[in-house]
């Protein structure tokens, strides 16, 4: 064995000095002496043949050779030349003397425990280890004469002190293992007979039996791990350490290693080398050997009447469990570097464990947990088989109440399994090794069912089981949500599909220690468990439709063997057993092939027969044909005989005794059966049946009886439920844990939990949820909540986004927000209701962090939130302004609503509106209606609430919704439409609109911080303010909102978003649909909004309909008293030099600023300067012509298009020239005239045409309002009418050389001196006006000259005819006879002269006209 290593560097103590010892010697010795001396046995005894001669007892002589020998160290002696036994000896053989009472044994015992605790026995003294051995072979073998029990008491105390010492000290590693095992057998006796002793004994010995155990396992770290090779554990079950009971005062004298009654036969230490050789981890092993005998003796011990009324049944084993405990605590670490003690571990002492597991007592399943949670910490991958039986036969059989479980081994089960949970990585490790295991149970499966199934209160009120189970699904929530903290680390590896069949019940991982290998691993085997457990549904229901499924996933080979059947039957968790019977047992050449090679899967070497069987026919229920079973026999009988030839001669004579071992069975437990078989006609029965020879009748005897106490169960349990551990399945369970692919250790990375968490995701959220609907302490509360947001944290990690919606739901229930009934004080409620607090920030604090993956809870959000903000608790400022904006609107843009009342009751909210982003709600106290004052309790609740409300943060959801995915946003603002709601009529001030006005408010900051994304809610929000408008039929606060909000977005989102400028503006004619009533409310505002828009994205609006959405919104500011300044404002913004026209807003342009003209409520400043902007636009009809020009291309449709909106202008004007005013009348044909004589502008002829019909109508409305009037009403039209003549006639010069080609121009200028001849004969008054009288003669002189000089006008013609020169002097007699001789004189050199001049003339006397 392995000695123990050199003590570690740290600084040892030193040895205490030479003379310090000699004093402690001599002064132990005289202390002896004293004691021997008080007896007057011992005060002066002969010995010797003379009567005379005093000769001292060889034990008092012994201690004063010593005490003489002590003096001489004073002079000093070398360190460590001092052999112990010289000092040690004379103690000893008082302690071993038969002769000494109790009190000088105890002096002795008392001497020796200083000794060694003094450590003056260093580890280097020599002969160090024969004076230990010899300390321990003295006191083991203690013998002294009793005198009454308080002295015999005080002496079994010593010898316990002294035996700790010995294991204590430092001279402890001279110790043999055979010494070692001395000292625990000799505890252990001292504490068995200390059960018929006082109390005190009872506890002191049971105390120094952990203390010594404590001491020997803690030194296995220290020990170096050394294999031996064919070394063999000493002693076997009856050649381990012993249990023994101590004498109990029936005799004088007491001995401790007296072999009188013992159970298990005493204390059998083997003599041979290992057990000789120095403390080692042999000495442990049969250590835990021996202490695992007294869990197995236990039941056969007699209990003494004078024994501790300490119930027995209990004690020893609880006793037994602790010391097994106290060891494995020490040295589980170290365990697995010592194959022998490991070996021990994952067999028998596992197996006592499992067995003691299901015990009745509490305190034993505590302990056993406390042990098994030990060696799961410290040894899990060693015993990865053996930790899936713990789960599935012992926690989850007791923790589920069946199989007659009381409550308090279900809380000890629960409590065990909570402290595996709180270990981070458990859950993990057991769905990697069990649930992706082919032939291990779905571990992991089970326990989240059963803490999920826990939790629930089967009959309120909640339990401690519930709270308990909450405990342990909150810890695995917990730890996987921690672990995504590493989620850069996680391996998503798809896994192929099998594409054939192959080998795959013995397939192991390569390597547990690279996650890219043993995650791909643990995948693939999980999908194979999953096709084989669908695979055994459809096997139990129909073999063939099962083996075909099996086929079609590859799992079974196209072509069936025997070999590949047989491994699903023997692997396979969950086949009915008895169809598997029924085929086994079949006769056709292929079952049969079938069940050998099922036989061939088990291994029965040095199994004996009775286990072998009970383990082969756990596997499947032995069907009832006695056909059938010889078949199913003889395939056994040959695999046991293969495995374990030494027994029987032949295979027949296995198979006969396995058929008699199965009468047996069934003679001796079926009831139906009166006469049983006795063990001779057993052995009777099966004579000579090997080989002609008979078999060991002890063998035979010692299977009958095995048949007889315990059952081989033909019928099975079905399934791979929580069956009970029987020996033949734990020998089964060794073989498999040998075989079994490596335990893998999860570490802190996510490798496994997108799998893991679907599966506990439901569960836990309803489990959860009881709870905390159930409870009110406030601890189990906070557990609550974490658990809720660590599912939230992975429901929005692994995009579970149904699980994060019902998680939503449920806690918004919660918050009692959604409570519908009225209490007195809502805030008051709310404050003390502590869990509906706490839900609450619950909820919004998902909300704020997971907000991506709430879909459709968004809607119990909004609700709790509009809760909030009628009840007042909402702050005063919820959202603020969006990020970038940089204006506030709210100054700008006051509200007309009338002012709500001031004094409210302290519970009613007051509602006060501003613009986007303002949202006020305060609390105002009534003072003037009579209350009492609200106590300190209902003001800390009010502080409560308000705390509460403030720590959730309810306005990022919304600014901070930019950060939402899609899905998310959209769910979002649906929801806010859905609860603002859809009123049918609003006619006037809705009492409850606070809530519509809210959400509205809300959805327009939704909508401004997601510019981006504005595609995603323009059409929901559209249709919502669409809605409100029409239906709203008065002014209120609603539409006031959804108008400006609208207006607002419109602003923001312009410069953002070209492709959506048209759908904005296109918003901006709900405008136009407003009712009267409600648009008269608001022009002011919406013009001042109108305004800022145009004036901030002019250069945004490109289109023909954009603009004229505008410029109508502007239009209707014309005729408004309020709003017409604001509404010119941006007309002149947009016509001023022409910075924003285009051909897209020229018309519209031109059109608003007549109507602005023509206005009357402004000024006749304003109207002129609305003319100035109509005649300064004509420059931009010439640029654009002239830049058409430069540019080439399709320009001849361009400028039609161009002189398309010159006479739109000139119509545009003239309608003005009409105006009452006589300076707008003016100026408005002025305009006109500069607009009709412009240059650069290509008019054609048509055009020309067109315009001379506006002029013509012009001047006809002209004439009509001068001669049909008062002169009050339109002053001075003679300065009008002046302007006009003079109007058309430089038109028509104008257009001469484009009009003069054309057929037409004859009618045109006949039109034209008609025309002439009526202003000519006007009369204003009454009377001729002298202006027209005197200017048109000229005006009209003229035009003749231009006339002539360019050949228009001539008297002579080609044919001969002349009808134009006729009829033009025809027409111009009627107005000035004289014109002809000036015009056309005799010398037609001086006509010609002068028409030239006329020429040259006329621009400088139409300035001059002009001017005038």
């Amino acid at each position: 064995m392995g000695g123990l290593r050199a003590a570690s560097p740290t600084r040892p103590s030193p040895p205490p000095p030479r003379v310090a010892m000699a004093c402690v010697v001599a002064s132990e010795i005289a202390t002896v002496l004293a004691v021997m001396r008080r007896n007057v046995r011992w005060a002066g005894v002969r010995y010797g043949g003379n009567d005379e001669e005093h000769v001292d007892h060889p034990l008092i002589a012994g201690l004063k050779s010593l005490r003489r020998a002590a003096a001489s160290w004073g002079n000093g002696w070398p360190v460590g030349g001092v052999d112990p036994l010289l000092y040690l000896r004379p103690f000893l053989d008082v302690v071993r003397s038969d002769e000494t009472g109790a009190p000088i044994t105890g002096a002795a015992l008392s001497s020796l425990h200083k000794i060694l605790s003094l450590d003056l026995v260093p580890p280097g003294a020599p002969n160090v280890a024969e004076a230990m051995g010899a300390v321990v072979d003295a006191v083991t073998g203690c013998r002294f004469e009793v005198t009454d029990p308080a002295s015999e008491e005080a002496v079994l105390a010593r010898v316990l002190q002294v035996l700790l010492a010995c294991v204590r000290g430092r001279a402890a590693t001279a110790l043999d293992n055979r010494h070692v095992c001395a000292i625990v057998s000799t505890c252990f006796r001292v504490v068995q007979q200390a059960g018929t002793k006082g109390e005190l004994l009872q506890r002191v010995s049971r105390q120094t039996m952990q203390e010594v155990i404590r001491c020997v396992f803690s030194r296995l770290p220290d020990i170096d791990a050394i294999t031996i090779v064919n070394e063999q554990i000493a002693g076997s079950k009856n050649q381990a350490l012993g249990a023994g009971e101590m004498g109990n005062g029936k005799s004088d004298y007491v001995c401790l290693n007296s072999s009188g009654d013992e159970v298990g036969g005493g204390l059998s230490v083997v003599q041979d080398k290992a057990m000789m050789e120095p403390f080692g981890v042999l000495c442990m092993v049969e250590i835990l050997q021996f202490l695992c005998s007294l869990l197995n003796i236990a039941e056969d011990m007699d209990v003494s009447q004078r024994m501790n009324p300490i119930d027995f049944d209990e004690d020893v084993p609880l006793f037994a469990l602790g010391l097994i405990n106290s060891a494995i605590e020490l040295s589980a670490s170290s365990i697995h570097r010592h194959p022998k003690l490991m070996s021990f571990v994952q067999d028998e002492l596992f197996r006592n464990l499992m067995q003691f597991g299901l015990s009745m007592s509490p305190l034993i399943l505590s302990t056993v947990c406390s042990t098994v949670f030990t060696l799961f910490y410290h040894l899990r991958q060693e015993l990865k088989l053996q930790v899936e039986a713990f789960f599935s036969c012992v926690i989850l059989r007791l923790a589920q109440g069946r199989y007659g479980a009381s409550y308090q081994q279900q809380e000890v089960a629960l409590e065990a399994l909570v402290d595996f949970c709180r270990q981070k990585e458990f859950m993990a490790e057991m769905y990697a090794n069990m649930d992706c295991d082919l032939q291990c149970s779905n571990v992991f499966e089970d326990l989240a069912n059963l803490l999920s199934k826990s939790a629930f209160p089967v009959n309120s009120p909640l339990s401690a089981l519930n709270v308990l189970a909450l405990d342990g699904l909150v810890a695995v929530i917990q730890a996987i949500a921690e672990r995504t903290d590493n989620a850069h680390q996680h391996h998503d590896q798809a896994v192929p599909e099998i594409s054939e069949y192959f080998p795959f019940w013995q397939l192991k991982c390569e390597s547990s220690d690279d996650p890219d290998q043993w995650v791909r691993f643990v995948h693939q085997q999980k999908g194979i468990k999953r096709k084989l457990m669908v695979g055994v549904e459809h096997f139990n229901r129909d073999k063939k439709k099962g083996f075909e499924y099996l086929q079609g996933v590859h799992l079974l080979p196209e072509k069936l063997d025997p070999c590949s059947v047989a491994l699903f039957f023997r692997y396979t968790p969950g086949l009915d057993k008895n169809l598997l019977g029924d085929y086994l047992g079949n006769h056709d050449e292929f079952s049969i092939l079938v069940l050998h090679e099922f036989a061939k899967t088990f291994d029965f070497k040095e199994m004996n027969l009775d286990a072998a069987l009970r383990l082969f026919l756990e596997t499947f229920r032995l069907p009832g044909e006695s056909q059938k079973i010889q078949r199913i026999l003889e395939a056994f009988s040959e695999r046991y005989y293969e495995q374990s030839p030494h027994m029987f001669v032949n295979r027949d004579a296995a198979l006969v005794l396995s058929y008699s071992v199965i009468m047996l069975n069934t003679d001796q437990h079926n009831v139906r059966v009166k006469k049983k078989m006795t063990e001779e006609d057993f052995i009777r029965n099966n004579r000579r049946i090997n080989g002609g020879n008979d078999l060991p009748r002890e063998f035979l005897a010692e299977l009958y009886y095995s048949i007889c106490r315990n059952e081989i169960k033909t019928i099975p349990e079905q399934g791979a439920g929580c069956s009970e551990m029987s020996y033949s399945r734990w020998v089964d369970l060794m073989w498999k844990s040998k075989r079994t692919s490596t335990y893998i250790a999860c570490d802190s990375y996510p490798f496994l939990d997108n799998d893991i968490f679907p599966i506990m995701a439901g569960p836990s959220v309803a489990a959860i949820s009881v709870v905390f609907d159930n409870v009110e302490h406030e601890e189990v509360l906070t557990g609550c909540i974490d658990g809720f947001l660590s599912v939230a944290k992975l429901a929005a990690f692994y995009h579970l986004d149904d699980v994060l919606n019902d998680l939503v739901v449920a806690l918004c229930k919660f918050t009692t927000l959604l409570n519908t009934s009225n209490s007195d004080d809502p805030v008051i409620a709310f404050g003390e209701d502590t869990k509906a607090r706490m839900a609450t920030e619950a909820v919004f604090t998902i909300a704020t962090t997971y907000g991506d993956h709430i879909l459709s809870g968004w809607r119990n959000v909004v609700d709790c939130i509009l809760r909030l903000h009628k009840i007042g608790l909402l702050p005063g400022r919820l959202t603020g302004d969006t990020g970038d904006d940089q204006e506030s609107s709210s100054d700008s843009l006051p509200s007309k609503l009338a002012v709500v009342p001031q004094l409210v009751r302290i519970n009613t909210t007051k509602k006060t509106y501003g613009l986007m982003g303002r949202f006020s709600q305060l609390l105002y106290l009534d003072t003037d209606v009579p209350g009492s004052q609200p106590t300190e309790e209902q003001l800390a609740a009010q502080r409560n609430a308000s705390e509460t409300v403030k720590k959730c943060q309810i306005g990022t959801i919304f600014t901070e919704s930019k950060f939402l995915q899609a899905d998310s946003l959209s769910n979002l603002a649906r929801a806010l439409v859905q609860a603002a709601g859809r009123p049918q009529r609003i006619t006037s001030s809705l009492d409850d609109e606070g809530t519509s006005v809210f959400c509205l408010e809300l959805l327009i900051t939704v909508t401004l911080n997601n510019r981006d994304r504005i595609v995603l809610l323009w059409q929901g929000v559209y249709e919502h303010i669409t809605h409100i408008v029409q239906s709203t039929v008065m002014p209120c606060n609603l539409v006031e909102k959804a108008v400006f909000g609208l207006l607002h977005i419109c602003q923001r989102l312009l410069p953002y978003k070209e492709n959506l400028v048209d759908d904005l503006l296109r918003s901006l004619q709900l405008i136009l649909k407003l009712d009267a009533r409600v648009a008269d409310a608001y022009c002011e505002n919406i013009t001042l909004e109108v305004t800022r828009l145009v004036k901030a994205n002019a250069t945004h609006i490109k289109s023909q309909m954009g603009w004229r959405t505008i410029i109508s919104l502007l239009c209707i500011t014309a005729r408004h008293p309020d709003a017409s300044d604001a509404g010119f404002e941006a007309l002149v913004f947009i016509m001023s030099e022409g910075a924003h026209l285009s051909p897209a807003n020229f018309i519209l342009s031109v059109e608003a600023s007549r109507q602005f003209a023509e206005s009357r409520l402004g000024s006749a400043e304003r109207s002129i300067h609305a003319l100035n902007l109509m005649s300064d636009s004509v420059n931009c009809l010439t640029r654009w012509s002239r830049e058409v020009k430069e540019a080439g291309g399709e320009a001849d449709r361009i400028l039609e298009g161009i002189a398309e909106m010159w006479l739109r202008l000139v119509q545009a004007l003239r309608k003005v020239c009409t105006d009452q005013r006589e300076e707008v009348r003016n100026h408005a044909l002025l305009s006109l005239h500069r607009c009709l004589v412009v240059d650069g502008i290509s008019v054609s002829s048509s055009a020309w045409l067109m315009s001379f019909d506006i002029v013509f109508q012009l001047l006809d409305e002209l004439l009509e309002i001068s001669q049909s009037y008062s002169p009050k009403d339109f002053r001075n039209m003679e300065v009008s009418l002046l302007h006009a003549v003079k109007l058309l006639c430089k038109v028509f010069l104008q257009s001469l050389k484009d009009l003069s080609a054309q057929s037409s121009f004859s009618k045109l200028w006949l039109e034209v001196l008609d025309m002439i001849e009526k202003y000519a004969k006007v009369r204003l008054r009454g009377r001729r006006t002298e202006k027209l009288h005197e200017a048109i003669p000229e005006l009209l002189k003229n035009i003749l000259l231009v006339m002539k000089a360019s050949g228009v006008l001539s008297n002579t013609s080609a044919s001969g005819e002349n009808t134009l020169w006729e009829a033009t002097w025809l027409q111009v007699n009627k107005i000035a006879p004289s014109l002809q001789s000036e015009v056309f004189p005799d010398n037609e050199g001086e006509a010609a002269a002068k028409g030239e001049q006329s020429m040259s003339d006329s621009p400088a006397q139409e300035g001059q006209i002009a001017v005038q």
